[in-house]
């Protein structure tokens, strides 16, 4: 049989696979599983009556674009309907500078292939998403954690990171973050560090990648100017953003957008004529269809009470199950709890535990790029029911405290101040 390793690139023999991705693997396998593995927005939620109409008109056949190939930028009216939808969260952006991308991660990947040479350095979060790593890792970049701090990225860590990369002669070329309900801690950057890191960036001449995929989920009645996008104060064009419709409307349109200055959005056109010529041009109709006819306007409140409620559904799971073992914080937003255990504990040794329980989580490992996070998970309260959420945390709970015991390990007195 041939030996197919002499003809992959290097690029290819970096790629790995994604632990979200293998999850749901795992789920599709055995339907009795309750999953808090994938991110995925509540399927009861999506506006199934509405697509139905919009699905109807666009389809009757008098306009045969609908289904033909389309715009690399975008389908024109839906890139307008952005632009307003950027105007609702503080961000002045021209058609110049908007490209139409099929998915964030593409939007992710594109930015990788046009401001990323291999060796180039990548800061990131510690933890960070899974999918940004991914994308970065691909382009064959050297990816660089940075710590967090409750409210944000510790600015001390920063500086130092970036000193230590540059005396050793690496050019820094991004500083990745999600600053909205972090996917996967929940974590909120304050708008002090918001401030703090344009003015960064401007000063250590790196540009700043925003990834906002959650940024309109935000619970608590928080006000909203906690959330306002760092893109909204860029008066530098530093900041490249990337947000989605995946969690408001629907993912299976897979329409997503980047924002950025206009020689980085051209080149990112140029990228995408390679990589797909267009996003799918009904799937665009679609959503601008369900932004014109209000869908969107009328979901992100019901959005905002559902998710809290599940949030709520499963940190008193949580404090009920294991209030004495695991630490989390409470997020604001967005769709996940970052759950702390015992830093004996190895999640991903004690996965195979949590199947015969037939539960699944993420294990907190895959979003560190420094090789730490063993002892955390990622839970997804999203897709689950209120009372598969509470089942499921109670699988979840006897999965961990048979660890602690094979491990004969005393709990920890804990404080949830």
């Amino acid at each position: 049989m041939t030996n197919y390793d002499p003809f992959f690139s290097r690029s290819a023999d970096v790629m790995r696979e994604s632990a979200i991705r293998k999850m749901g693997t795992v789920l599709a396998q055995a339907a009795d599983i309750i999953s808090f593995a994938p991110g995925y927005p509540a399927p009861d939620t999506f506006a199934w009556q509405d697509f139905r109409e919009i699905a109807a008109d666009l389809l009757t056949g008098e306009d045969g674009t609908v289904l033909q190939y389309g715009a690399t930028r975008g389908f024109r009216p839906l890139v307008e309907s952005i632009i307003a939808v950027l105007a609702a969260r503080g961000i002045a952006a021209g058609r110049e500078e908007i490209v139409v991308t099929t998915g964030s991660q593409q939007g992710l990947d594109l930015v990788a292939r046009v401001l990323v040479d291999p060796g180039d350095v990548v800061l990131l979060e510690l933890p960070s998403y899974t999918g940004g790593i991914t994308a970065f890792r691909n382009a064959r970049a050297r990816l660089v954690g940075v710590r967090q701090e409750a409210d944000g990225l510790d600015f001390d860590d920063l500086e130092h990171v970036l000193a230590r990369e540059r005396a050793e002669g690496r050019r820094v070329r991004i500083l990745y973050v999600v600053p909205n309900f972090q996917n996967p801690t929940g974590l909120l950057i304050s708008r002090e560090k918001r401030y703090l890191l344009r003015e960064w960036a401007a000063r250590r001449d790196l540009l700043l990648l925003e990834d906002d995929p959650y940024g309109d989920l935000r619970f608590d009645d928080l006000d909203p100017a906690n959330t306002r996008s760092i893109k909204a104060d860029d008066e530098d064009g530093r900041v490249v953003y990337l947000s989605s419709f995946s969690k408001t409307i629907a993912p299976g349109f897979r329409v997503a957008w980047i924002a950025a200055p206009a020689p980085i959005a051209a080149k990112i056109e140029l990228a995408k004529q390679a990589a797909d010529l267009c996003t799918g041009a009904f799937d665009q109709r679609m959503i601008h269809e369900a932004c014109k006819r209000g869908v969107l306007e009328r979901q992100v409140p019901l959005l905002r009470r559902h998710y809290q409620a599940k949030r709520d559904v499963m940190s008193s799971a949580l404090v009920e199950e294991l209030g004495d073992v695991a630490t989390w914080p409470t997020p604001k937003g967005g769709f996940f709890l970052w759950v702390t255990l015992p830093e004996s504990i190895d999640v991903e040794e004690m996965l195979q535990r949590a199947l015969a329980q037939r539960i699944i989580y993420v294990a907190g490992s895959a979003f560190f790029v420094d090789g730490s996070g063993r002892n955390i998970v990622r839970l997804c309260y999203a897709t689950p029911s209120h009372e598969h959420i509470v089942e499921g945390v109670r699988r979840f709970a006897r999965a961990v405290r048979e660890e602690l015991a094979e491990r004969r390990i005393a709990i920890p007195s804990l404080s949830r101040a």
